[in-house]
């Protein structure tokens, strides 16, 4: 993977062995042929890539992988064999018009973001130990995700396009984030969903009124990058990266399916509100 990856907020934390590694596993190697690749036990390799499933917070190593690679690989198959399909929420959401449109998938399955903690800072340099105002005003930078955002449905069919989807992020005083969704449909009828979450990667339920998922997971592995996983009944339905442009304005969101229904990576985006 080239050092100016799209998805840098994934790959910051990364080392370059574990980096070389997910690379080889993208390009359809198994740990066996890696590590005789790398001159090295399987062991090794297998401890490098939990360490990299640890570190990003994306539970499977080939759906790491998929995503690091993602501009090359979105018409490949993405494998998540490793968790079960959901059946009866997938035939739910279909149901609902979802299927077969991505922008009607984000639609009905985008569902709280949440985010615990503050971003802190790496040690300071001497330079900035000398200069604290400049190192209190870095400190209080907004942080990238707060606020409010709003899907951009330019892209949808006009017979599915929402009438307005919104998100709104808001860290509280005990430094977890509460986060509220509305979707309002074509039809004019409203869902909502609302979380209280830390970045600890533990499922925390999700209130409201969009049943076709019931939790969420949350990690950050950058400021501006964090990975979602949602689930329904203790079984995974999707993981997403959603990754903040550099000026703060718009965010990508990157969706990866489980079970093998769908062959390819999907993404939406949303754009800041205020």
């Amino acid at each position: 993977m080239p050092a100016n990856h799209s998805m840098p907020g994934l790959s910051a934390s990364l080392t370059e062995r574990e980096l070389e590694i997910l690379r080889l596993l993208a390009a359809g190697h198994t740990v066996k042929t890696i590590a005789a690749r790398l001159d090295n036990s399987e062991t090794a390799i297998n401890e490098r890539l939990r360490s990299a499933r640890r570190k990003t917070g994306v539970g499977s190593s080939r759906e790491l992988a998929r995503l690091l690679d993602a501009p090359e690989n979105c018409d490949k198959k993405i494998d998540l064999s490793s968790a079960p399909p959901v059946g009866k929420d997938r035939e739910q959401i279909a149901a609902m018009g979802a299927r077969g449109s991505k922008g009607m998938i984000a639609m009905l399955i985008t569902i709280p973001l949440a985010a615990a903690g503050l971003i802190f800072a790496a040690a300071p340099s001497a330079e900035q130990a000398a200069a604290p105002a400049a190192a209190a005003s870095a400190a209080s930078a907004p942080l990238p995700l707060a606020g409010s955002w709003s899907l951009d449905t330019s892209q949808m069919p006009v017979s599915e396009r929402p009438q307005r989807v919104t998100i709104a992020f808001d860290a509280a005083p005990d430094g977890k984030w509460k986060t509220r969704v509305e979707i309002v449909a074509p039809d004019g009828s409203s869902r909502y969903s609302e979380s209280t979450a830390a970045l600890d990667g533990v499922a925390v339920p999700i209130t409201g009124n969009m049943d076709f998922i019931d939790s969420v997971a949350l990690r950050q592995p950058a400021p501006d990058t964090l990975v979602m996983t949602l689930g329904k009944a203790g079984a995974r339905v999707s993981t997403r990266v959603y990754t903040v442009a550099k000026d703060r304005r718009s965010m990508t969101e990157t969706i990866v399916w489980s079970g093998n229904s769908r062959e390819k990576l999907e993404t939406t985006h949303f754009n800041r509100m205020d």
